[in-house]
């Protein structure tokens, strides 16, 4: 019998772990939260029953033991370091030049990964046996905290997978998901406590509790991104140890991204911080670490911090108001957007009335409703996004928000992304798509069109004079003259009257219009709202098919081929190219002259080639678009930032620390009319 109950105990052990896994880890569920209860108490059962059969890794172990009478000190084996910050992009780029320097001749390959904002902790295991959990402390001594860590679900007690290392001490950061919190403060609120400021503080609190059935409540989590002391550990480099470790069924930090130099890492900020509102828990920056282990023990540590990681931080801003409404509005690509209408509140020293809350999903994890009280963040230059809500402030039973099948503007059935969380309206002729795609291509990142803005977007769709881009063209001056404005403005007396586009404006429209004809193929495509076609990926599918005709003749497979193009571009220009909608659109605009082609400019072509641009300061004779454009065109790269390898810094007036660090370096600068001379010649 004690051998039949040793197996069914074994095997009970290794299902639980593996639901833990899927379910804190992977984010998935395999059974209903009453089939894995059974198999929990089962187990509790038979470890009751057998005593010799309990062990410290088992799953029942999770709920905590009793507890400790106080926290001891330990010591770490490898000092627990903190982190250098910056707070701007400059100190950034100054930060990987000096570190570029130390390791002179040598390519420095960086990660990129999230700052989450949590609470710091190690996590050592012996023979794949979770045995100590300290905090930071000061870095040398940290605080004993195993009891409440081994109530961690998503930490294993023992590693999964086989040749675990002898010794193995991850470091990485202990947080709370807001949807946690939020539930966290209803029970509060039901006890009659005070509720939770933010994830952070509660975090902190209760890693350090003496009891540790308390922290087993909270459904406190971990991702790790560092190593301490190991023996036995096989990774060369950091994205290996996060393969490693996530192997062993220990999570490794998520949205990591590997880039092959300082430039390349400078220009990949955008993408962490465009993902930021989607994530389910808070982030206070943006780590940058060598990824080499080699070369970090080259660059060696400062007294309190490594030479070979920086964090690039930003201030975090909140405020609690009231969400009366949620709306949703048609992007120039179909996607549905909900918005939250809040009830006005100060945030950073603006006014924030309105928080996008991303897709349906969000609205569901957040479990928002209109009514709730919310708490609203604005961190660094990112829109105001809804955290999380004070279900404990809820007033009544609030109805969920139904969002919508069908789209709100031309009535056709929407339809989700597959595998994607984006909900859109399918239709190319949906008028609200037609109007944010006008605007975006009049704006700048589009064909520049001087004097297309969203007002005279919304007076040309009103009178009926456009219903794409070619319609645009064939739009003459006296059809334009003296159309009345949809909004009435206010006479001299206060009395609302209309108001009719000038003739001075007309002819400037027109003009503006004509003369992006010759705009080019690369810059008409990023300006037709083409998923995934922005400006670069434009630039590379036209080097490589510089025009209409022979972009349509490529296949998927020969588009995925060319670098930096992969298989979700190749398959939207591929279809595009190939659409009833895309054929015809470039049909018309064949029909009404413009330029379906894009000069080439060969490798060792062009006054630029091969050289490094950076423009900086208040130009008079381009515009900031206008003149990367023209560097491109002459064989050159337009850079946003100083460094030893930039070859020329144009500078127009106002120029600031980058024309310093420009005259530091011994760069050459070049005035505008410099620069249009090059050109010209």
């Amino acid at each position: 019998m004690a051998k039949n109950a040793a197996t069914r105990v074994a095997e009970l052990r290794q299902e639980i772990r593996r639901l833990d896994h899927l379910y804190y880890v992977e984010a998935t569920s395999a059974v209903s939260d009453l089939e894995y209860d059974k198999l929990l108490e089962e187990l509790k059962s038979l470890e009751q029953q057998h005593p010799e059969l309990q062990s410290s890794d088992s799953p029942t172990q999770r709920v905590g033991d009793a507890p400790v009478e106080h926290l001891v000190q330990v010591e770490h084996r490898v000092p627990m370091l903190s982190i250098d910050n910056t707070y701007s992009r400059e100190d950034l780029a100054a930060y990987f030049e000096r570190t570029e320097k130390q390791l002179e001749g040598e390519s420095i390959q960086w990660v990129m990964e999230y700052k989450i904002d949590g609470v710091a902790a190690s996590v050592r295991y012996e023979e794949g046996l979770m045995t100590l959990a300290l905090t930071r402390g000061n870095g040398n001594v940290g605080d004993d905290i195993t009891h409440n860590i081994r109530t961690v679900r998503d930490l294993p007690l023992r590693t999964t997978g086989k040749n675990a290392p002898k010794v193995l001490e991850v470091r990485g950061e202990v947080y709370m998901t807001n949807s946690d919190l939020a539930d966290l403060n209803v029970r509060q609120a039901d006890a009659g406590q005070e509720a939770y400021k933010n994830t952070r503080n509660v975090t902190a609190g209760t890693i350090r509790l003496l009891d540790p059935s308390v922290a087993a409540e909270r459904n406190l989590r971990f991702f790790c991104h560092g190593v301490g002391e190991t023996d036995g550990l096989k990774a060369k480099n950091h994205i290996e140890f996060l393969d490693e470790v996530g192997k062993l069924g220990i999570p490794p930090t998520p949205h990591v991204k590997l880039l092959k130099d300082s430039k390349a890492a400078l220009d990949a900020v955008a993408l962490l911080e465009e993902e930021m509102p989607d994530l389910p828990f808070e982030v206070d920056g943006i780590v940058f670490k060598v990824n080499n282990f080699a070369q970090r023990e080259r660059l060696g540590i400062r007294s309190k911090s490594p030479r070979w990681l920086i964090a690039y931080k930003f201030e975090r801003y909140e405020a609690v108001t009231t969400l009366q409404t949620i709306t949703v509005q048609v992007g120039k690509t179909g996607t549905i957007t909900p918005v939250a209408n809040l009830v006005p509140v100060e945030i950073a020293d603006t006014t924030v009335s309105r928080a996008s809350l991303h897709n349906a999903d969000e609205i569901e994890r957040l479990d928002v409703r209109e009514g709730d009280t919310v708490v609203v963040e604005k961190a660094g230059k990112i829109i105001p996004k809804v955290v999380r809500v004070e279900k404990h402030e809820r007033k009544g039973d609030l109805p969920k928000f139904e969002f919508p099948t069908h789209c709100p503007e031309c009535g056709t059935p929407l339809v989700r992304d597959e595998g994607g969380v984006y909900i859109r309206c399918p239709s190319p002729a949906c008028p609200a798509q037609l109007r944010q795609r006008l605007v975006y291509f009049g704006s700048r990142p589009g064909m520049d069109i001087d004097g297309l803005g969203e007002e005279v977007v919304d007076l040309l769709i009103s009178h009926d004079l456009v219903h794409n881009y070619a319609d645009l063209y064939r739009l003459t001056q006296d059809q334009v003259n003296g159309l009345v404005w949809p909004k009435k403005r206010k006479g001299k007396d206060g009395e609302q009257i209309d108001v009719a586009f000038g003739e001075r404006n007309a002819a400037k429209l027109i003009k503006g219009i004509a003369e992006t004809k010759s705009r080019g193929l690369a810059r008409l495509l990023s300006s037709i709202s083409i998923r995934h076609i922005g400006p670069s990926v434009a630039r590379i599918l036209t080097a490589e098919h510089p025009s209409f005709d022979q972009l349509c003749q490529a296949s998927i497979e020969d588009l995925a081929g060319i670098h930096e193009i992969g298989d979700a571009i190749a398959k939207s220009i591929h279809e595009f190219c190939h659409s009833d909608y895309g054929r015809d659109l470039f049909a018309q605009f064949k029909d009404v002259g413009l330029d379906l082609t894009q000069p080439q400019v060969a490798t060792g072509d062009g006054v630029f080639a091969g050289k490094s641009i950076v423009v900086t300061g208040t130009l008079k004779q381009y515009k900031r678009d206008e003149i990367k454009q023209l560097i491109v065109q002459h064989g050159g790269r337009a850079s946003g930032s100083i460094s030893k390898s930039t070859d020329f810094l144009v500078a127009g007036e106002k120029a600031g620390s980058k024309l310093k660090k420009a005259e530091e370096l011994g760069i050459k600068i070049l005035s505008e009319d410099e620069f249009k001379a090059m050109i010209e010649s």
